[in-house]
């Protein structure tokens, strides 16, 4: 009577469809790319707040072996990647996860944290990898308003309030004083590469938080990546042919829907279309910093 069961269930999970078949193994892959935190509605950037209910999702599919995350990022806000590497950091520890991370052009800066979430960092060959390091800046105008005859007024209470405003005169402590906030985030960013790294890290200090990227072979050697490969050869490769990689893609409400074609259409006004012009350059930037 067992055998003939078994042999019923065998056959009938065969004809099964293929999401519904418990002997297929699936991983599911989770997209992070673009700049971290950079947020318009024409330009919305990678924020815990529009991902979370995307990671949940990955993270609760049913036989999963794995998450994969695809990553191409240049950085951006470090609040924002230490909120999406904490959640996906949680989440496997929940589910008792491997997570693994598939880093496409970029995954540096703040890219690179959240490829620290994963068990595992894979890249192409050509991929930039790294750039370990904090970096804030700005314009000063101070002459130019000289000769426009422009006199800057602000009014504050605390002495701190305005410090680097770029209508006035640097000041050296106020230098001092952003370098030392700097310092301070970055010695956190070295420690939590450290912590995920362990002792795959090869390089000096020196070298690997040095906020220098590398190509793949580099990389590798250093200890910041583990090996070459895509998503679809490399889970082919660990799990079989028929591996099933879901895309869990983010769900973006009606209202979310309506105020991007809003802004698409104008209804932002001048105002709005000003800050698309700003984040785009911004985004402009931080790619080309790293050559792409």
């Amino acid at each position: 009577m067992g055998t003939f069961l078994s042999r019923f269930f065998a056959a009938f999970n065969v004809l099964l469809p293929p999401r519904f078949r418990a002997d297929i193994p699936v991983v599911p892959v989770v997209r992070l790319a673009g700049v971290i935190g950079v947020n318009t509605p024409l330009r919305p950037g990678m924020t815990l707040a529009g991902l979370a209910k995307t990671l949940d999702r990955a993270f609760s599919v049913p036989r999963a072996r794995a998450v994969a995350l695809l990553i191409n990022s240049p950085g951006g806000s470090p609040t924002q990647s230490h909120l999406i590497f904490r959640r996906i950091r949680q989440l496997a520890e929940e589910k008792k996860m491997t997570v693994l991370a598939f880093i496409e052009d970029a995954g540096a800066s703040g890219g690179y944290m959240l490829a620290c979430a994963a068990d595992e960092i894979i890249c192409d060959d050509y991929s930039v990898v790294g750039s370990i390091g904090v970096v804030g800046g700005s314009f000063g105008f101070p002459e130019l308003m000289k000769k426009l005859g422009i006199e800057r007024r602000v009014y504050t209470a605390g002495d701190r309030k305005v410090m680097l405003d770029p209508f006035l005169e640097e000041k050296p402590e106020d230098v001092k004083r952003i370098k030392a906030i700097q310092a301070d985030m970055h010695a956190h960013f070295i420690d939590l590469v450290k912590k995920r790294r362990g002792t795959r890290l090869k390089g000096a200090d020196k070298t690997l938080f040095s906020g220098e990227f590398w190509t793949a072979s580099r990389a590798i050697e250093l200890g910041l990546a583990d090996g070459r490969g895509e998503v679809r050869s490399t889970l082919r490769e660990r799990y079989g042919d028929k591996v099933r990689t879901p895309l869990i893609a983010a769900e973006r409400s009606f209202l979310g829907r309506r105020l991007s074609l809003a802004g698409l259409l104008g209804g932002a006004g001048r105002a709005g279309f000003a800050d698309e012009i700003i984040s785009a350059l911004e985004e402009r930037a931080l790619w080309s910093h790293y050559g792409l």
